[in-house]
Formats: structure tokens, sequence, C-alpha cells
């Protein structure tokens, strides 16, 4: 190769260093600009985020600092008492009994453990302390108390958390014995952790006085899981509530009943123990106590001696059903009864009585056995305010029936509003009305009666179904029938059973009410067919609540009255807290001549009233309901007294009873006395009075 080709050469791979060194320098200088630059991002944000932490939440990082050095242990307040009308006897009640804990001092969790070098394991410390402690209380407790062994000690303890937090003290025990009491105190340092707390029992009046509208108590832990108040609360334990409000799981709450509706007042006020905690949320020591306060008290409307009564009177009357014929027959199935009785007045629910009823002081420590449990289970819903199921093997009516002929004084009443007939109009009552296509389907009175000439008074009295079916079910049906799509008569028909308290709640003070099944809006059949089936009450299903609250509309003339089982509430020093006065929940507009032609006409002969010193209201009904294959016949009943100046409702019902008249009367005989006994009908009491 020549000069001239070698410099071409050279001048060209000179060329291309210089190219090559001038890239890298470029890109030296963009990574170093990218590095200066993710710095200063980085920085801004760190000192963005200082600036937030300092001057925004610096209050919420005090607050969180203090509550991870701190932590609030409830102590249960000691619960109000439930008392009867006279503020005497305590239907509900608390004792106070010592409990023994245990906080743990070490993690003994199987986690911890496993992170534990052979010669630094504590398990077998957490052993021989349950073992330690199981055998002195086994020693010096109660001869027929709760028996513990090591194991059970050992699952109270939770040392995995699976119920409780490292500082939670653990409950060992209740109900400690004079011996236990004194040893544990005594020996406190033997037992490190151990603490004797006092705490409470629920009882109830042995008399098992209105059980299941007072309620029970049930564990907290397992009540979260069934009520919507308590599952809620549980949500919220650790995140919205102050400390006077977290409930342990090991609490005692109210359950049902009265114990539910007013949980937040009978129970009181937590007070709390502010314990200091290490970061693996074990305690190093306490920093202060703050007592709890004590709930409330309650008075209840509820007369134990006319509860007794009413109770009595139900039992009995099963009794006699069983061994008197009636209508030809044993009444063998009839093993339930409900009865209401109500203050026309004042809305006071004096007796309420879902029999048979059973020992609520199974459920004293918020739990009981399996076998306790399957026995009480058919006897424990309130059958007065819901659809309870009889219990009985086989297809049997629930505490809700039929009304049969007690809502004949409200049909007249709608017919009479309704312009579909006339207070002294007169009826020929043939013994059949017809009604459908081609008139071919029948309505007859019960025994196949023949009344006559009757006015609308005289229908309700002689209780005939077909006036109902011809003067008021199909007329009914007839003025609204030319409406298209859903029938306008079932609407009217329906806004009158709701207006006397039929087919809504009555609103009573307790949890769970049952609104009733409403069978004349079911579209399975025609509404001409609904319509008079539902006038001689065949159609709808209420509860005997509903039935004492729909009697108080006709003795009050138009005022469906709030009913309650609650007069005042006081606090542990006597003070009122809150006081019921009578509610009327709305009134119905009616002429004073369709009143006093329904009220002349509650007048059927029954003959349990026979010598009844007070001129009444009564209405008797026998609802025909057919279960699986048979026909039921249960007993209805319906009455207010005095007739022209009420001052109690009574409603009783009684499933496979047999008429009204011969089940249920008897029983409303025997309440009403009772009240005339204790409060006096026409307001002077009738009870002997006591010399003293």
């Amino acid at each position: 190769m020549n000069k001239s080709g070698l410099d071409k050469k050279f001048s060209f791979k000179k060329k291309n260093n210089e190219e090559n060194e001038e890239t890298q320098i470029k890109q030296t200088t963009l990574r170093t600009n990218l590095v200066f630059f993710s710095a200063f991002v980085l920085f801004a944000l760190i000192i963005t985020r200082l600036a937030i932490l300092q001057f925004v939440q610096s209050e919420e990082l005090k607050g969180l600092q203090q509550s991870v050095n701190t932590k609030n242990i409830p102590l249960v307040p000691n619960r109000g008492t439930i008392y009867d009308s006279t503020g005497t006897v305590k239907l509900a009640y608390s004792t106070p009994v010592q409990s023994l804990y245990v906080t743990l001092s070490q993690d003994y969790s199987k986690r911890a453990e496993k992170g534990r070098k052979p010669g630094e394991k504590l398990l077998p410390e957490l052993n021989a302390f349950a073992d330690k402690l199981a055998a002195k209380l086994n020693k010096l407790g109660y001869q027929e108390g709760e028996k513990l062994d090591a194991a059970e000690i050992k699952k109270r303890l939770d040392p995995d958390y699976n119920q409780y937090r490292g500082f939670t003290p653990r409950l060992i025990k209740s109900d400690l014995s004079r011996e236990e009491i004194a040893y544990f105190l005594e020996h406190k340092k033997e037992f490190p952790g151990v603490e004797i707390v006092e705490e409470s029992v629920r009882h109830y009046d042995p008399d098992r006085v209105a059980v299941q509208a007072i309620g029970y108590m049930y564990k907290f832990k397992g009540a979260r899981a069934n009520r919507p108040k308590y599952k809620e609360l549980f949500q919220a334990n650790s995140e919205v509530l102050r400390p006077e409000q977290v409930y342990l799981e090991s609490e005692t709450v109210g359950y049902d009943g009265l114990e539910l509706q007013y949980q937040d007042e009978l129970r009181g006020k937590n007070g709390y123990k502010t314990v200091e905690v290490n970061p693996r949320s074990m305690p190093e020591g306490v920093e202060s106590i703050t007592p709890p306060k004590k709930g409330h008290h309650l008075y209840s409307t509820i007369n134990k001696e006319i509860q007794q009564k009413t109770e009595q009177a139900i039992m009995d009357q099963l009794d006699w059903l069983h061994t008197h014929t009636v209508s030809g027959k044993l009444h063998q199935d009839a093993t339930t009864g409900f009865a209401v009785a109500m203050e026309v007045e004042t809305g006071n629910i004096v007796a309420m009585a879902s029999m048979p009823d059973y020992d609520p002081n199974v459920w004293k420590t918020g739990s009981t056995s399996p076998t306790v449990y399957n026995e009480i289970q058919h006897k424990m819903g309130n059958g007065t305010i819901k659809s309870v199921p009889s219990g009985k093997s086989g297809p049997h009516p629930e505490s809700s029936v039929l009304l049969g002929s007690t809502i004949k004084p409200l049909t007249v009443l709608i017919g009479l509003k309704e312009n579909l007939l006339s207070p002294g109009q007169t009826y020929l009552d043939t013994g059949s009305a017809y009604y459908g296509k081609n008139q071919s389907s029948r309505v007859g009175n019960s025994g196949g009666h023949v009344y006559g000439s009757l006015t609308p008074d005289k229908a309700i009295e002689f209780s005939s179904n077909t006036f109902m079916v011809d003067m008021v079910g199909k007329p009914l049906y007839d003025k609204y029938g030319s409406n298209v799509g859903v029938h306008q008569g079932i609407d009217v028909w329906d806004k009158y059973m709701k207006e006397f308290g039929l087919g809504v709640p009555t609103e009573v003070d307790l949890p769970g009410e049952w609104a009733g099944r409403l069978e004349y809006m079911s579209k399975q059949e025609s509404a001409l067919t609904r319509l008079v089936q539902a006038s001689f009450g065949q159609q709808g299903k209420y509860t005997t609540m509903q039935l004492a609250q729909y009697t108080t509309v006709l003795a009050t003339k138009g005022k469906r009255m709030q009913p309650h089982l609650v007069s005042k509430i006081v606090d542990d020093q006597g003070n009122i807290v809150r006081e019921w006065k009578p509610k009327v929940l709305n009134e119905v507009a009616f002429s004073e001549t369709y009143w006093n032609t329904i009220i002349r006409g509650m007048a059927t002969d029954v003959k349990a009233f026979n010598g009844f010193p007070y001129d009444y209201a009564r209405k008797t009904g026998t609802s025909e309901q057919i279960v699986g294959r048979a026909v039921k016949d249960n007993g209805v009943f319906i009455a207010f007294a005095p007739r022209q100046n009420p001052k109690l409702a009574v409603a009783v019902i009684i499933p496979e009873g047999g008429f009204g008249a011969t089940s249920a009367g008897p029983v409303a005989r025997k309440i009403f006395d009772a009240y005339d006994e204790v409060y006096g009908l026409d307001g002077i009491p009738k009870k002997p009075q006591t010399s003293k």
C-alpha cells in the first residue's frame, strides 16, 4: 500500500475514535444528569413527607403513639334490674360473683415457641402453671361447682391468641368460693398474672314470670354471630367505639325480649383499665383504672300476680281440653296457648303469656348444655308477637292463626263506611251464600245454622258468615271490580286492616315482632274469592298482640294505641331517665252510630262469663285451617270490659282448641277477674286487703 493510502486509513481511524469518545462523553453526562435529577426528586419527596408528618399528621401520630404504648381493657358494669309493675318484684336481677382471670406475661404461642432454643422453651412453664391452677381450683371450689382439668385451663388461657390479644385478661372461672377467693388473694406471687374480679350473674324470677317477654342472656361471642346489633358492635369494637362502649368476648348480653330491647340501658357503661404494653402486646404495668357505671333499672308494665294467673289459666284450660269433649271430641293436640292483656287507655301490657314456658335461669351464665337446649328450644319463642311452631311432630298450626269470626266487627264497619249497608238494614240468612262463576262456590254458617232476618249488629252477635259474604265481601268486589289490573277492592280491605293494626307491627317494645301473613294479597286465588274468604276471617294470620291492639281500637272507637312493656327507666339513684306516656299510633274515623252498632253486636253468649259482674264486649272465633291434609279448628277470643268505659282488652288464641267460646273464652274470663282483683275494672281493686 502506498503512503497516500496509509494516510487515508489513519485519518479515517482517527476520526472514528474521536466520534466514539464524543459519544461516550455525552452518555456519561446524561447518566450523571439522571442521577442528580433522581436524587433531587427523592430528596423533594422526603422533604414533602416530613412536612406532612410535622404539620398535618402530627396530632394523629401522637395519638397513634399513645395507643401503641397503652391499651384499654374493659371492666364490665353491673347490669340493671327489671321489676314488675309494682316495683317490688324482681323479674330479672344480677348478683355479684368473684371471677378468676389470668393475664399472660410471656408469649407462649406455638409460633414464638418454634423460634426458641431447647433450653429456652416456655411451654413447660405454662403446662406446670395450668396443672397447679387446676389442682387448687378443684380442691377449694364448690363441691357442686365447675370442675376444670389442666387441659381446659390451658384452652381458656388461649396462648395462641385465638380469642384474646396478648394483654387481655383470660376468664378462667366464675362464681368462686370463699376459699378460692381467699387463697388466690393470699398467694398472688405463686400465681403470676392471676386476678380476682367482681362480676355479676343474671337471675330470673323462679316463678317463671313472662319469661319470653323478659328474655335471656348470651355470651357476646355467640350473640355477635346471630344478632345484627352485636355484629355491628363487634366490627366497630377496635375502630370507632370509646373504651366504655367496647364489649368483651366473654361478656353476657341480652339476647331476646326486654334484655335485648333495652340492652344499652340495662348494661350501663364499661370501666376500663389502661395497661402499658410492649411491642409484642404483652403487659408491662397498669397506668390507671376508670370504674364502670352501673346499668339503669326497668319498671315493667307486667303485673306478676295477673301474669301468673294468666299463665295458669292457659295451662289449666289445655288440660281441660284433653279430658273434656268439645263438639263431640277431645282436643289432645291443643298443647299451646297465647294471651295478651292490654290496658285500653295506656297501652300497658299487664300480662302476655306464651305457654308452655321454661326456666330462663338455665341461661344465667350465658350458655346452656345441648341437652337442656333441646328440651326448651320450642318454648323459648314469644308466640304472642311471633309466629312460632308448636314443637309437636307432624303438621300443626303455629302461634299466629286465622282470626275466624273475631274479624266480623271490623268487616261490618268496613261495610258501613263503604256504604255497602246501613245500620238498620236487614238481611235474610238462609244458611248459605254463593259466589264465583255461575255461583258455584258456597259458604255456610258454622254448624249449618240458619239465622233468618239479621241486622248488622245481630249478624255479629250470631256470627253469620253468609251476612259477611253477601253484604260486604261480594259488594266490595263489585264496587271496585271495574278497575283494570290489581283489584282495588283488595287494596281497600288491606288499608282498613292495617289501620286497625292487622298486618303491620304493633310497635311493641320487643325485638323480632312479626307483621302477619296477608293471605288475601296472594294472587293464587281470584280477588273475589279472597275478599269473600277475608270477610269472615279466613284470609289473614295475625299474632295475639295484634289481636289485642285491634281490640283496643274497637274499645276506644278508633285509636290504635302503642303497646309497651316498660313504664319507666331509672338510674341507680332512683332518678327517672325515661318515662312512657300513652301514644296513639293512628286514628280511624267512623260515625258514632257505626261504632255503637258493632259494639252492640259484640254480645255472643260465652258460658265462661256467667256471673261476670260487668257488661263486656266480646267476639268469639273458630278459624278453620288446613295443615298438611287435616282441618284444624283454632280457638280465638277477643273482649274488652266494661263495655261503656273500657279499661282492659284481652286476646286469647288456643291453636287446635276448637270453638273459641269453649277453648279461649275461659282463659279470658280468668284474666279479667285477675285484673279486677288487682286494679279493678271499675277503678276499685277487689282483692281483700290483709290487716296489718
